[in-house]
């Protein structure tokens, strides 16, 4: 292959990389909804959200952190709905996180693979847009393995209509996005890993040979 055409080859996979990993950042932090599935905090309908009930439940961060994770999707919730801002003071209140402490870990012992999937995902949607790598197709494998074993396995098992588990299209995008993001740090890997020529040793002179 010419040097330009590789050349153009890196920097279109590096593009659709990037792109990529941006749609999947838009998708997890202004909470486009992927499933839903029973929480902490009732019904949870993206990663962020599983998270966040998580985060408050076991006061791992300050409420101020899970507020600003919060706060990009609540903004354009409240815009598509009533063009509105939404309270910052009230936004635990908003997402029914305010008692997610009291709330049984039965649920989060139950969908393990869903909350440590919401985990990945957030994480990688926030540093893939420095540094795409796989922990968005790690974490959004997870949450997909999550939702097919409840709802076609179905364990946990659920007798509440109200509280079953759905799954939006939109997980389809947010897979394919998450698998767009690292092809260029695949192909890059495979590129650093390839064995490299050892020079041959240089041929004895003529005199050394009489020798």
């Amino acid at each position: 292959m010419a040097p330009a055409a590789a050349s153009s080859q890196r920097l279109t996979s590096r593009r659709i990389s990037y792109y990529a990993s941006l749609i999947y950042f838009v998708i997890i932090i202004f909470q486009v909804p992927l499933f839903r599935v029973p929480c902490r905090s009732g019904m949870c309908t993206t990663p962020i959200q599983v998270t966040s009930s998580q985060l408050i439940a076991n006061e791992i961060f300050p409420p101020a952190v899970v507020k600003a994770l919060l706060y990009p999707g609540a903004v354009a919730s409240s815009l598509v709905t009533n063009m509105t801002l939404p309270s910052w003071s009230n936004l635990l209140h908003m997402y029914n996180l305010t008692e997610a402490k009291n709330a049984s870990a039965l649920l989060d012992l139950q969908r393990l693979e869903i909350l440590a999937g919401s985990y990945f995902c957030v994480a990688g949607a926030l540093v893939g847009v420095v540094n795409p790598g796989r922990m968005t197709l790690f974490g959004t494998l997870l949450v997909v393995w999550g939702l097919v074993k409840e709802g076609i396995l179905g364990k946990p098992a659920n007798t509440d209509p109200a509280k079953a588990v759905y799954v939006y299209p939109t997980i389809l995008i947010a897979l394919v996005c998450a698998f767009s993001s690292i092809t260029y740090s695949i192909k890059k890997a495979a590129r650093s890993t390839q064995p490299v020529s050892v020079a041959k040793p240089l041929k004895s002179s003529a005199k050394s040979k009489l020798k």
